[in-house]
């Protein structure tokens, strides 16, 4: 068979693979919503790290991280270090915590604990559920341009197809079927992620200078040096962390994991994995800057494989990506539908059973898919589609919940369930989320960042809740 049928079998067989173990997981899943979302927060350390693998090793880090380094070269690996480094930060400060709750998302976590409102929980809801659709667009926009590559199909068509298949398998299996596929899927990725970057440094003989040389050669020498001021790099770390700590996926993992030590572990080693990959990856660019020069950035690397490679290796290599395309998608996706349900449907409905939310929930999974879809379609290149998401979600939510976690209003106590125990008022959250979303996408993440966090400070001090202010002290008579 030539290369387009064997890729079509390949991507025939995965498919029914992954829709056999959503129907094997179905009956479970359908159980109840917390099942549905979190795994009743039974998950053991093996499938929390696998899962984390291949929800963070998605088509972004092996193509469009590839385009970045093609078009701006080192200049990417901030951005890099911060998107992927956060997943470590987060490991050490957040995993252990999140994982003592057996919440749904990271705005119902951040409404029990440190806001009560429901307004600010929507809010939450919106911004971080658009950090998993930008996601999953760049999953199927990633996964249409290389298959046409391969192919020779009108990369359309390839998006509809795939999306099709990540939303039916989500949507019958819930989490139960995306954490036991990333089991197997996470694993392959290390293995052929390894084998993928040997092949591609075994053409510069393993060797920096001689990347170097050769760049140089086709007047590109420029992208290998390091040549970025304070500011921008500290906008590309910021952006790319906050956006990551913003990130549903990740909190929902440790909701779901059966042990606190079990979530942060995961999540270590997977960021560790995350950030030498993606590393590699942006480098990889280079390698393709290096022999081919005129390239369209976002084909950098299916012309690498395509082109430059063997058969066997492009068909290995297009095995990876889908992989790590599907994988991410369909956690991403099942994310974005329960934040919507769980932030934005549940508490504004009452009398509402638990499988009617579960149902909710599955269509909710249709339309966000097809929603993204457009994304998709709309977007220029997958990691712009990411840095937009990160900058709005990462600039108006981490500086609420970070102010919320260290302004408590009885020092000594910690975090507990159903306890509220955080300065914060309702309308200070409001400002600092919509003002840091605001002026993040307007002046940069940097600004966003430090107004979020003030207007919350300020506003909250000026107009408290009617608790707090009920609880204060009033002066003595004259």
């Amino acid at each position: 068979m030539n290369l387009a049928a064997w890729t079509w079998a390949i991507t025939i067989i995965a498919c029914l693979f992954f829709l056999f173990m959503s129907f094997r997981f179905r009956e479970k899943a359908s159980s109840s919503f917390a099942q549905y979302a979190i795994a009743g927060g039974t998950l053991p350390f093996a499938l929390i790290l696998f899962t984390d693998i291949a929800t963070i090793m998605g088509v972004g880090n092996f193509v469009g991280h590839a385009a970045k380094g093609y078009e701006i070269g080192m200049a990417n690996i901030p951005f890099v270090v911060g998107e992927q480094g956060a997943k470590i930060v987060f490991a050490l400060v957040f995993a252990g915590f999140a994982a003592k709750f057996s919440y749904n998302t990271i705005g119902e976590l951040m409404n029990d604990l440190l806001l009560r409102d429901k307004m600010s929980r929507a809010l939450i809801g919106i911004l971080t559920a658009c950090i998993m659709i930008a996601w999953i667009g760049g999953q199927a926009k990633g996964m249409g341009d290389l298959f046409a590559v391969f192919s020779g199909t009108d990369p359309l068509w390839m998006i509809l197809f795939f999306s099709a298949i990540f939303i039916l398998y989500t949507m019958i299996g819930g989490i139960y079927s995306v954490v036991w596929t990333e089991l197997i899927q996470g694993g392959l990725i290390v293995v052929l992620g390894l084998w993928f970057y040997y092949q591609v440094f075994a053409r510069t003989d393993f060797s920096f200078s001689t990347l170097q040389a050769n760049l140089n050669e086709v007047g590109a020498g420029h992208l290998i040096a390091f040549q970025l001021s304070f500011a921008e790099v500290a906008t590309l770390f910021i952006t790319g962390c906050f956006g990551v700590l913003a990130a549903q996926v990740y909190w929902q993992r440790c909701f779901a994991a059966r042990e606190p030590k079990s979530a942060s572990r995961a999540m270590l080693y997977s960021g560790i994995v995350a950030i030498v990959f993606t590393s590699l990856t942006t480098m990889a660019g280079l390698v393709t800057k290096a022999e081919n020069p005129n390239l369209d950035p976002n084909q950098a690397m299916p012309w690498l494989i395509l082109e430059q490679m063997s058969q066997t290796t492009a068909l290995l290599f297009f095995l990876l990506v889908f992989l790590a395309a599907i994988s991410s998608a369909a956690s991403l996706l099942h994310s974005a539908a329960v934040i919507i349900i769980n932030d934005l449907v549940i508490p504004h409905t009452a009398g509402k059973t638990d499988n009617q939310y579960v149902r909710y929930t599955k269509w909710c999974v249709l339309l966000v898919g097809v929603f993204a879809i457009g994304a998709a379609l709309w977007a220029q290149s997958i990691i712009g589609l990411f840095s937009m998401a990160y900058t709005m979600a990462g600039g108006g939510v981490i500086p609420v919940l970070l102010v919320g976690l260290l302004w408590k209003r009885k020092r000594q106590e910690r975090f507990q369930m159903g306890m509220h125990n955080s300065r914060v008022s309702p309308w200070g959250a409001r400002i600092g989320l919509v003002s840091g979303a605001i002026c993040s996408v307007t002046w940069g993440i940097l600004w966003g960042v430090l107004i979020a966090a003030l207007l919350t400070v300020l506003i909250s001090y000026f107009v408290p809740r009617k608790r707090d202010l009920a609880a204060e002290p009033t002066a003595p008579s004259p």
